[in-house]
């Protein structure tokens, strides 16, 4: 798509207004835009759409000069911004781009804090148009409070324009050290960043896309916990001296056995269970399908026992108090943690019970359900996994597991021992 430059008036006696001008073809209507600049028509050189080229300095000859500069601003920016748009899948159309001249030659105010006035939009947007689940909405508002106080720490003061590869080596670097984050976390908060300044290039509060060059860390699968039979068994006999730790300790359980979320939990209802299965529709997306979690015996008594109302706590005090549920039911023997900074593997020695987490109660789920010979596809309908690459994360394979495989698949006779001289 192309653009020229033409006067207001070209019989005009006196100066006239020169305006860049675009014809849409969808539309089919000229798109018509005021560079403010005048000119004599007696000045303008009709061929080349410019004013005229003069020779020698003299006052005409330099705003002759500053006029064409100034020209040539609108004629590169109308090129930039349709290009942006073609190669983003935007629509071109005669407002949204009247709306982006606005902006760049400031006929419309724009905040000074416009990094995180966008910010503030974004989260917005997709909050009212129902796009994320609670988790989301907490994630991308500790993405905010980390970048803020990387701005104090480093003394970086953030705007669009300063997305750059110093700004990615310093937000690396802050992340890694000062925050002691992970490759897992880092990543994770990396990409919701650039998840953002998609949206903010896509809508028009920046044309600085050096961002896409930014790379994750890789992505390290870390030693989790994950419980054998035996380990539920022994909670579920294990007494408690208050009902707060027996509750905690059935919540647990009962994920366990279902391989539910700790976030569904609170949706069900005696009205959702027909037939012994939860009748679940996850929040998460009106799109997503109904799923069915089947419920074994386990699962109806604890559901029975506090009359289908689990006695649930916020997640962080979940996660502190089966902490205490698993340190007194004896599981305090010490056990490895392996974590990935950059290129440094960190190890960890901690109690068993440190380890535990709501998580840890679905991953026993995915664990038993797999080492029972259960097939991903079977698996992923109960947990509502869509990516097999994500269900397999959870499945843990201990020493244990490997012996009894390898003796499992290897299961021959021998015949007696004969000793050899």
């Amino acid at each position: 798509m192309r653009s020229t430059l033409n006067l207001k008036d070209k019989k005009k006696n006196g100066e006239t207004l020169i305006y860049l001008i675009a014809f849409f073809k969808d539309e089919d209507k000229k798109f018509v835009y005021s560079t403010g600049e005048t000119i004599h028509p007696n000045e303008w050189d009709f061929k080349n759409r410019q004013p005229k080229s003069l020779t020698g300095r003299s006052q005409k000859t330099d705003r002759h000069r500053a006029i064409k500069l100034q020209l040539d601003r609108y004629s590169n920016f109308f090129l930039k911004i349709t290009e942006l748009y073609k190669n983003t899948n935007q629509e071109i159309t005669i407002e949204n781009i009247r709306a982006e001249f606005d902006i760049e030659f400031k006929k419309v105010t724009v905040g000074k804090d416009i990094f995180y006035e966008a910010y503030d939009e974004f989260m917005s947007r997709k909050i009212k148009n129902q796009e994320w689940a609670d988790a989301t909405i907490k994630r991308y508002k500790n993405i905010k409070n980390i970048l803020q106080e990387f701005e104090i720490v480093r003394n970086y003061k953030i705007t669009f324009s300063k997305i750059n590869d110093k700004f990615y080596s310093e937000f690396t670097d802050f992340c890694m050290t000062d925050k002691q984050h992970i490759n897992n976390t880092y990543s994770r908060n990396l990409g919701l960043f650039k998840t953002f300044m998609l949206w903010a290039l896509n809508n028009g509060y920046t044309y600085n896309a050096k961002f896409r060059n930014f790379k994750k860390k890789k992505r390290v699968i870390t030693n989790q916990i994950a419980l054998k039979i035996e380990d539920l068994q022994k909670l579920i006999a294990q007494d408690f001296d208050t009902a707060r730790l027996e509750g905690i300790r059935d919540v647990f359980v009962f994920s366990c056995v279902t391989g539910m979320r700790f976030g569904e939990l609170k949706l069900i209802s005696k009205n959702n269970i027909i037939n012994g299965s939860v009748q679940l529709k996850e929040e998460k997306g009106a799109e997503k399908e109904m799923r069915e979690v089947p419920l074994n015996e386990i699962a109806l008594y604890i559901l029975r026992k506090y009359d289908y109302k689990l006695p649930l706590k916020a997640n962080q005090k979940h996660n502190d108090y089966i902490k205490e549920v698993f340190k007194i039911a004896g599981y305090t023997e010490n056990v490895e943690k392996t974590t990935t900074k950059g290129k440094e593997v960190i190890r960890e020695t901690m109690p068993f019970y440190e380890r535990v987490s709501t998580h840890t109660a679905r991953r026993t789920f995915i664990t038993m359900m797999k080492q029972k010979g259960k097939s991903d596809k079977l698996i992923s309908k109960i947990t509502g996994h869509k990516d097999m690459k994500t269900l397999n994360q959870y499945y843990q394979v201990n020493d244990e597991a490997k012996k009894d495989a390898v003796n499992d698949t290897f299961d021959i006779e021998l015949p007696s021992l004969k000793k050899v001289n």
